[in-house]
């Protein structure tokens, strides 16, 4: 491999973007960004600072201002841990339970939508890759933060084996939650990822669709791989 290149991985929520990042981030000795967790820390500090505010039973108040001033108060870091891949940390702190948590699942489309959110991180998603070696994942990656990268993926899978993976993953870290509560979660977060107005989540061109719903993480894996080697884009 001569030179290093940069891996956009973009689709639908809870579709193993993150798994199949972090095995390829290991396979090629790049580092793994996950965006998402960028826009989940955003989302988890207005949480906590008590800038999102129920207003009535069904509706929140989100103080655009604040959340955006707050911006500059934060700092992400993505640090390499052996057991579990690429961490990330704000300001220091590892939040990443918190990150998957509902409340946040709740709020961050809303978050994530607004358009001085987003132009900044996606400022400081381009510094990261500004070397290369990177494969990052997220919603807009092939088609905002790195139009020109080398190869694009853009993942999904049918929404009830979606929800059956974030189900059993937030299960796992002992969150008590229904079935039906990630599943309407899940088709909120895909209405208004397709539909917003800055950075909708779309499929370019370019991009090679991967569809998992029957695929094991392995036979992904493969496919990826045997991509990278077929289409020779090291040299």
């Amino acid at each position: 491999m001569s030179s290093k290149i940069i891996i956009a991985i973009d689709g639908h929520s809870s579709t193993g973007k993150s798994t199949l990042a972090s095995m390829l981030s290991k396979y090629l000795s790049y580092k793994h960004i996950n965006t998402g967790l960028m826009y989940r820390a955003v989302t988890l500090n207005a949480i906590r600072k008590q800038f999102i505010k129920p207003y009535d039973a069904n509706n929140f108040y989100f103080d655009s201002s604040k959340i955006i001033n707050s911006l500059n108060s934060l700092e992400f870091q993505f640090l390499h841990k052996s057991k579990f891949g690429y961490i990330m940390f704000m300001n220091g702190e590892d939040v990443n339970i918190e990150l998957k948590g509902p409340d946040v699942s709740k709020h961050v489309s809303h978050i994530s939508k607004m358009p001085l959110v987003r132009a900044e991180i996606v400022k400081m998603q381009q510094k990261i890759g500004l070397n290369k070696g990177v494969v990052m994942e997220g919603r807009d990656i092939g088609s905002v933060v790195f139009p020109n990268a080398e190869l694009k993926l853009f993942i999904t899978a049918s929404l009830d084996v979606r929800a059956k993976r974030r189900h059993e993953e937030l299960i796992a870290l002992g969150m008590s939650v229904s079935m039906d509560e990630v599943l309407t979660n899940l088709k909120m977060r895909d209405f208004e990822d397709s539909n917003r107005q800055d950075s909708p989540l779309i499929r370019v061109k370019d991009a090679i669709l991967i569809d998992n719903s029957h695929l094991s993480i392995k036979d992904q894996f493969k496919l990826v791989t045997d991509l990278i080697e077929k289409k020779n884009i090291f040299s």
